[in-house]
């Protein structure tokens, strides 16, 4: 199993603008359940520490293997939500890792 984390800082200069840009992103990630093959799990954080050096956002997924992941890269619904989100972010980080057996 592939663990795919990323997290965001969203654009906003007013704390309501950035909340509408946290909500568009939590439904456009959302609307992809149940419809990328290969991906197991996926959720949706919003930060709540407020601190400053925290991301706003966080996007934990689940992927079979790195097959799935690479496809989930170039599949059209991501591709959509990528269109839809690609001015929101003031910056992006993220970790792919290998899950195998028990992590201690």
């Amino acid at each position: 199993m592939i663990r795919h984390i990323v997290m965001w800082n969203i654009r906003g200069d007013t704390p309501a603008e950035k909340a509408r840009g946290i909500e568009l992103l939590q439904r456009s990630f959302a609307s992809l359940r149940g419809r990328i093959p290969g991906m197991l799990h996926l959720e949706i954080g919003v930060d709540s520490s407020r601190i400053d050096y925290a991301c706003d956002v966080v996007l934990y997924s689940e992927f079979e293997n790195q097959a799935a992941l690479d496809a989930y890269a170039t599949h059209p619904e991501h591709l959509r939500v990528k269109a839809e989100l690609s001015d929101l972010r003031t910056a992006r980080h993220q970790v792919d890792y290998t899950v195998s057996g028990l992590n201690p």
